[in-house]
């Protein structure tokens, strides 16, 4: 019997330790559905049901298996996705970039101004982002220790996520942005537009990223919502300023989103205008507990996979 079978039946009956040595074949075999299942259970602590899916988190996973769309391959690349995003809604809401290069020691920092952000082109989340705010103090062996790790790191064998599946990994290097509107946040605020099916039901804001990371989500009018995530919990006490120009971000989301089975649009709004921050397919890797949990059902009944 093939041992990726073996390994597959032994996920009938796992512990934590033989999910993990089920999780180190699966990635040195290079078994998707494999890792995709393991990873779950061990996250979320119960077998998933990947034939028919129910929550989100299930559905997340099964759009790994089966929605392989090439054109993926070009919306999570970080440099490659600004064509893309340009043709669709224009040229202004994309941060400039300043140089792309294939490694750390080909970069001509002479060329880059005094502030500036370096960026891996098949990078997730927050991995692989370093921000010079002083080009005298910037920290170059840091940065690419940094950077090299996130380059070596191919989330499509490690995590399971397709889309990120070939990606070349490379260094791009952003005009530094700042948002004078808020000159007490260190980083930019980012907001997370959910679309399911083309369509934004909500949108998160993360806050106090440096001290106690939390997230609150709204609906499209900006109600703030009584669900959150475990990773970062919500605080319904906290006021946060909503963009008064937020129809327009909503729109743009729809309009990046309109052909995508599901998709986080995150968008930058700096000084009033907008900019594209990047596209998620799967966030928190299908692998995160919300809170209440049953909003993992919820959100997934937003979501029409077939």
């Amino acid at each position: 019997m093939n041992i990726l079978i073996k390994l597959r039946r032994i996920l009938d009956r796992p512990s934590r330790l033989v999910i993990g040595v089920v999780l180190r074949y699966a990635r040195l075999f290079n078994d998707q559905k494999a890792l995709v299942y393991g990873m779950y259970w061990l996250s979320i602590g119960k077998k998933p049901n990947l034939k028919n899916p129910t929550t989100f988190n299930e559905k997340i996973n099964w759009l790994k298996l089966h929605d392989h769309n090439p054109k993926y391959h070009i919306l999570v690349d970080k440099f490659a996705v600004k064509d893309y995003v340009t043709n669709v809604i224009g040229k202004e809401y994309i941060i400039p970039t300043l140089g792309i290069w294939n490694t750390f020691d080909e970069i001509d920092f002479d060329s880059l101004p005094d502030q500036f952000v370096l960026k891996t082109t098949n990078g997730g989340g927050n991995s692989g982002i370093v921000i010079c705010r002083n080009k005298r103090e910037f920290d170059k062996a840091d940065a690419r220790v940094k950077l090299h790790k996130s380059m070596a790191y191919d989330i499509y064998k490690n995590m399971g996520e397709w889309a990120y599946k070939g990606i070349k990994p490379r260094i791009m290097a952003e005009t530094f942005m700042e948002d004078n509107t808020h000159p007490q946040n260190v980083d930019l605020i980012d907001y997370k537009f959910y679309c399911f099916n083309g369509n934004v039901k909500f949108f998160k804001i993360d806050f106090d990223r440096n001290t106690k990371h939390r997230a609150n989500y709204y609906n499209r009018n900006a109600d703030i919502q009584e669900f959150g995530e475990l990773i970062c919990l919500p605080d319904f006490d906290k006021k946060l300023d909503i963009p008064i120009n937020l129809s327009d971000m909503i729109g743009i989301a729809e309009k990046l989103s309109a052909d995508l089975l599901f998709s986080r649009i995150d968008l930058y709004n700096i000084n009033g205008s907008i900019y594209f921050g990047e596209i998620t397919f799967y966030p928190n890797s299908g692998n995160g507990k919300f809170v209440p949990k049953e909003w993992d059902l919820i959100l997934g009944n937003y979501l029409k996979i077939r």
